[in-house]
């Protein structure tokens, strides 16, 4: 059988490593005689494992004493509704960042529970980042919603990692929250990690379902429901921490971008260079529309060659 070499963006492929303590764990957690995903999470078994994974990601980001971790179900888009529901009562608008689809998403979902100003210019293709002198910001805005790592002053700084959570060091008392989905670097699909500032509790809407009120989730420490049972974590940490995930970050990427860009058009990146993530690389071939007819044929040997999931999100 061809090796298969997994491209997916999330589910992301999993480290070797992974496989095989899951493996081990599936069937005996801990010596427990059952495997961790039909342990209660009422168990000491599993309040050992949460409070061990919240301490991990302490570490790992240095996180500040006055910020609580949780791990809610929904994932990123669980958490596009969570946002507005948790902040927006203050003052009644948000101002989002739109750069591209999924901030985007993040921005209509808001619409439903108050005024969503979008300070970027408007466009039809996300190709790059618009200057900051570009944005229109509203003062009397509750928070300010990213997908990047900048950092705004005035308001608190919400910003959505789902793909680029634990690839690096970031500043977390630059941000009053950061969450994104697990499935691209942490952990499974369907749990959303969400970092928040204490002073940003207590203030959900009224109609905010408790599955999505952080303060509820603090007062249950994640476990308000059952939630889902496997990280990668612990595996992150023993490696090196994200010190050694930007270098590999750095150095798969630009072994992708390298060939892009000596391919003499073959290969195109619809993505302004100083924009461009480590995380997901968008290509396509031909030319920014693409050739239909070659990018099928070059999948169709991908996948031949054991290359999966190359073709990306639509």
């Amino acid at each position: 059988m061809v090796k298969i070499h997994n491209f997916g963006a999330g589910p992301a492929k999993l480290p070797e490593e992974v496989y095989e303590i899951i493996k081990k764990e599936l069937t005996n957690y801990e010596n427990s005689g059952i495997s961790l995903l039909e342990t209660s999470h009422r168990s000491g078994t599993y309040l050992k494992l949460n409070t061990e994974i919240q301490a991990v990601v302490r570490r790992l980001l240095n996180v500040p004493d006055n910020y609580k971790i949780l791990f809610l179900s929904g994932g990123g888009q669980g958490e596009f509704a969570a946002v507005p529901l948790n902040l927006i009562s203050r003052t009644g608008t948000a101002d989002y960042v739109v750069t591209g689809a999924w901030s985007a998403k993040a921005a209509k979902e808001a619409k439903k529970y108050g005024k969503v100003n979008v300070v970027t210019p408007h466009t039809e293709r996300y190709e790059g980042i618009p200057d900051q002198s570009t944005w229109k910001l509203d003062p009397n805005a509750s928070y300010v919603h990213i997908c990047t790592n900048e950092t705004i002053h005035g308001v608190p700084l919400v910003a959505d990692m789902s793909s680029n959570f634990m690839s690096k060091k970031v500043d977390v008392s630059k941000f009053g929250v950061i969450y994104g989905g697990a499935q691209k670097n942490i952990g499974t699909s369907g749990v959303a990690l969400v970092i928040v500032r204490e002073d940003l509790l207590n203030h959900a809407l009224p109609i905010c379902p408790s599955i999505l009120d952080w303060t509820v989730n603090v007062k249950a420490d994640s476990i308000l429901n059952t939630p889902p049972m496997f990280a990668v974590l612990q595996w992150i940490e023993s490696k090196g921490g994200l010190e050694k995930m930007a270098e590999l970050a750095t150095k798969k990427s630009s072994l992708v971008y390298n060939i892009i860009e000596e391919s003499n058009g073959f290969y195109y990146a619809p993505v302004a260079k100083n924009a461009r993530s480590k995380m997901n690389i968008p290509f396509r071939i031909g030319s920014a529309k693409g050739d239909d007819a070659l990018e099928k044929e070059f999948l169709k040997g991908a996948e031949a060659l054991g290359l999966i999931q190359l073709k990306g999100h639509r």
